[in-house]
């Protein structure tokens, strides 16, 4: 089993938290990791259960008595009568042990719509846990740490772990769920098939209700292709031959399984005027965003006008991933004007902007990171930022801006 960095995180928050919920897209790891605790005395159960998903909407309160704590409870979003069932059971248990910590793991995809639920009844008592696919780090069983512009560290990843530009298009088809590791003999292809038609039978067809199916299917397969791009809903919808607000609510479903993350424009007052204010789309699996462009092959996708959008999502992926694992929030922006000066991620981390451009060649110069000067004026401290791509050692562009190896995040 691969070691994953979000583990630590989780057993924090049991020791001081009520309710640990873990949440994320289907079949990220959520299962694995919450059935650790089993180890630890806590019992496990399945909401994909019809006779338990009966009984925990049908009378919550017994479900519970039935199950005592230490409890896990899989796919929780099956139920969301049990919400309130477990505030009761946690306030109860406060008034008779100051220290009510570690009484229920649970987890489950829909983040937007568990969260909700979190919100309304049982906040102060939950922490919140977000899991994403497998990161690089997490494969190759190397420590992972929160990215900076550290170029010693960058260095020495890069040299220990090289990562020829084969070797990143063979990745980034192959995607990152960790089932596609652990069972050799699974094909990604029939993996992504059989994940799309669940995803849209169970988690799609439970949030609304899809009178067209095969249309929700092509705008998904629309999107895959539109990793890395800007999200301009009237355009998709003449597309696939549906309204607007069609799609702004099929996007939400995709944010809300965490199919996808939004990556919002960066502003600030000096600047607002002239931003570009939509967000930009990215899949959080390269590999599942591949099988919905109908690009199979590592081959078809280093020939194919959609590399570069497929590297720069690969590049945020990992770096999100970083952040996330170790229980931090990012703070990712993208800038772009309307004269079309584009800075592709730019971070915000303690008091210091980091510019960042995502690229899949090997040699640049300063007109590649002439976007930089955009945001030169912000309230923030300028740190060292620079380049990420198919470099096999790091080199200066001016002082403080840097080409660095993608081996190296």
């Amino acid at each position: 089993m691969i070691k994953r960095t979000i583990l630590k995180e989780i057993e924090l928050s049991v020791k001081s938290r009520p309710i640990t919920l873990i949440t994320g897209a289907r079949q990220v790891g959520k299962s694995t990791l919450a059935q650790l605790f089993m180890k630890d005395g806590f019992s496990y159960v399945s909401l994909d259960n019809s006779r338990e998903r009966e009984l925990a909407r049908k009378d919550p309160s017994m479900f519970l008595e039935l199950h005592p704590w230490p409890l896990i409870i899989d796919e929780v979003q099956r139920a969301p009568e049990l919400f309130e069932a477990l505030e009761e059971k946690v306030n109860k248990e406060k008034m008779n042990n100051s220290r009510n910590y570690g009484m229920y793991i649970i987890t489950g995809s829909q983040m937007y719509k568990l969260i909700e639920k979190v919100t309304e009844s049982m906040a102060g008592r939950v922490s919140i846990i977000h899991m994403l696919p497998l990161s690089r780090n997490e494969i190759l069983g190397r420590e992972e740490k929160v990215f900076t512009f550290d170029l010693n560290e960058i260095n020495k990843k890069a040299l220990s772990n090289p990562f020829s530009i084969k070797e990143l298009f063979k990745d980034i088809v192959h995607g990152y769920y960790p089932e596609l590791y652990s069972n050799e003999l699974l094909i990604s292809e029939r993996y992504y098939a059989d994940y799309i038609e669940s995803y849209i039978e169970r988690d799609v067809s439970d949030m609304i209700n899809i009178k067209d199916k095969f249309a929700f299917r092509r705008f998904m397969e629309l999107l895959g292709s539109l990793t890395g791009e800007e999200l301009i809903y009237d355009n998709i919808a003449k597309i696939i031959g549906v309204d607007t607000k069609t799609i702004k609510a099929w996007i939400s479903i995709l944010v809300a399984g965490d199919i996808i993350y939004l990556l919002e424009p960066y502003n600030e007052y000096s600047i607002t005027k002239r931003i570009v204010k939509r967000p930009k789309i990215y899949f959080n699996d390269t590999g599942l965003a591949s099988y919905l462009a109908k690009i199979n092959s590592s081959e078809t996708l280093e020939s194919s006008f959609l590399s570069s959008r497929f590297v720069e999502t690969y590049i945020i992926n990992e770096l999100r991933k970083s952040y996330v694992n170790n229980g931090k929030n990012p703070n990712f922006y993208y800038y772009r004007d309307n004269n079309m000066n584009e800075i592709d991620l730019i971070i915000i981390e303690d008091g210091k902007m980091y510019r960042i451009e995502c690229k899949s060649g090997i040699n640049f110069n300063l007109s590649s990171v002439k976007g930089f000067k955009q945001v030169e004026n912000t309230n923030y401290k300028l740190s060292l930022s620079g380049i990420i791509c198919n470099t096999d050692s790091i080199y200066p562009l001016k002082e403080n801006v840097y080409v660095i190896p993608i081996a190296g995040i």
